[in-house]
């Protein structure tokens, strides 16, 4: 088992790591709109989902994997008013490959994020 650390998206906010490689497979953890300094982004659904997926595309990559290798998403939604708008910046993303997906609406997410996106990918 390893596990990753990468300064080209945030640092866990908690007792987590970003991600962890095992059986040739990696488990991210939830990524939020913190910028890989800790800052959180403005209340725009738009620019959270475009850094939400960069910071998970950095955690892919870092532990040996990318958006070509996803298996699974799931996607938390603040509020499912916003899933047309994830949907077509997800798609954007991920172009071709169309991994199985989640998609709930929670409560509230850490720092009052709007959307928070975890994966689970094959090592290439």
């Amino acid at each position: 088992m390893k596990f990753t650390q990468t300064n080209k998206a945030p640092s866990a906010i908690g007792p987590y790591s970003q991600a962890v490689v095992a059986g040739g497979m990696v488990f991210t953890s939830g990524q939020i709109a913190l910028t890989p300094e800790g800052v959180m982004l403005e209340d725009d659904i738009r620019v959270q989902t475009k850094q939400v997926l960069s910071n998970l595309r950095a955690v892919l990559e870092a532990s040996g994997a990318s958006f070509d290798s996803v298996i699974k998403t799931t996607i938390f939604l603040a509020s499912m008013d916003d899933f047309g708008v994830v949907n077509e910046i997800y798609a954007e993303a991920f172009g071709s490959h169309k991994p199985a997906r989640s998609t709930v609406a929670v409560k509230t997410l850490p720092r009052n994020a709007l959307v928070e996106i975890d994966a689970v990918a094959l090592v290439k």
